[in-house]
């Protein structure tokens, strides 16, 4: 009897999006049906989320990709992706062992996104950054050697800014702290939730520099639109992201900014044997509204693709669940928190949590994202189904 050669699936990036997307893929395919194959350049999942408490010292849990995969079928392998061929369907990368090339039949690309310094001069040479593990670990190492007196600013008045800059003064009292806001703090919050952050931020003694965009950052301050001068012994950005450059230099039809574009399914509207999740993709929100770079938005879409690449290799029905929003999540230092509760399309309401509880239900969520990229089927029983026949056939091995 002709033995059919396995389906070949390749995920790049195991942050939140690509290691859910692997792991249902692992739990919705039979193994002698399908190759599983997860690239990534560290061997340990990385709780992005919560960079900025790695960033004052505190220590994360160790989370292995090889224990987090074991016995499910994926095959992990430590690798960075230097190049995609869309068109050839290959991979290209460079390992402990040398450089070397994957064949696939379905690439998901998950290689996520870095911080974005937008071109402003100084950001690359003087700023420190908190979008991965290894500028979170220099900036520790910074913050440690930092003396008594001195000051931080951290530039962007997003969710990353706000949780930086409470995280940096509840640890370090002893430093002068302060935040610039392109807009005004927290302006797109509810009315509770920015006396909320407001008054936190009094009490943890953080400066605040309303509408004033960061436009040079030089080694011992930076400079504001408007001329001012803020004195910064040490910069943080969190100006927002920017997705890897690989998307672009392929074949695949991207925006402007980089990101793949896909339809309902995650599948790139170019090339249907790929798929993009998390960052790395623009995927539509209700109402056709682009989804935001997040760990939220991140998640719903690995669920979306490895339920829509199941589905298409075993017969069955196409997912049709648009991911929507239901809160923010802020953490504000270890005792204090904020969950804005949003509509489906990101828009903040009146209701918010605030205080000790809103800081446990953070925690919480930080817990079960973790948990949920070891569990990407919630806990839901496990049902592999065969590729069937009718299923897209495989790529001649090269």
């Amino acid at each position: 009897m002709q033995h059919t050669p396995r389906h070949r699936i390749v995920v790049l990036g195991a942050g939140y999006a690509g290691a859910v997307a692997a792991g249902r893929l692992a739990r919705r395919l039979r193994r002698e049906d399908a190759a599983i194959t997860l690239v990534n350049a560290e061997p340990h999942f990385v709780e992005r989320v919560r960079m900025h408490q790695l960033a004052v010292g505190q220590d994360l849990r160790v989370r292995p990709l090889d224990e987090m995969f074991a016995r499910t079928g994926v095959d992990v392998r430590i690798a960075r992706v230097t190049g995609v061929d869309a068109d050839r369907k290959t991979v290209s990368v460079t390992g402990p062992d040398g450089a070397g090339e994957l064949a696939y039949d379905t690439l998901v690309y998950a290689l996520g996104s870095a911080w974005n310094p937008q071109d402003v001069p100084g950001a690359v040479e003087h700023a420190h950054e908190i979008a991965g593990r290894p500028g979170a670990l220099r900036l520790r190492e910074r913050l440690a050697g930092l003396e008594a007196g001195r000051s931080v600013v951290v530039v962007g008045g997003g969710l990353t800014g706000l949780e930086a800059a409470s995280e940096i003064a509840e640890a370090r009292p002893d430093l002068d702290v302060s935040l610039t806001a392109r807009g005004e703090l927290g302006d797109w919050l509810s009315p509770r939730g920015r006396r909320h952050l407001r008054k936190v931020f009094t009490a943890l003694g953080v400066t605040v520099y309303e509408n004033a965009a960061v436009t040079a950052v030089a080694a011992d301050h930076v400079v504001t639109a408007d001329g001012t001068s803020v004195p910064a012994d040490v910069t943080v950005w969190t100006t927002g992201f920017a997705v890897h450059p690989l998307a672009r230099a392929s074949t695949l039809e991207v925006t402007d900014t980089g990101r793949i574009v896909v339809d309902a399914t995650m599948r790139s509207v170019s090339h249907p044997d790929v798929y993009a999740v998390g960052d790395a993709a623009l995927a539509a929100g209700p109402g056709g509204k682009p989804l935001r770079m997040s760990c939220a938005s991140g998640v719903p879409t690995a669920w979306q693709a490895a339920d829509a690449i199941a589905a298409r290799l075993t017969g069955g029905k196409l997912p049709s669940m648009t991911p929507r929003y239901f809160n923010q999540c802020v953490s504000l230092g270890r005792g204090q928190g904020l969950i804005q509760y949003v509509t489906a399309d990101d828009r903040a309401v009146r209701a918010a949590l605030t205080g000790r509880l809103a800081a446990l239900y953070k925690e919480v969520v930080c817990k079960s994202a973790a948990w949920g990229v070891a569990n990407p089927t919630l806990g839901l029983p496990t049902r592999r189904r065969p590729v069937t026949a009718g299923a897209p056939a495989p790529a001649p091995v090269r």
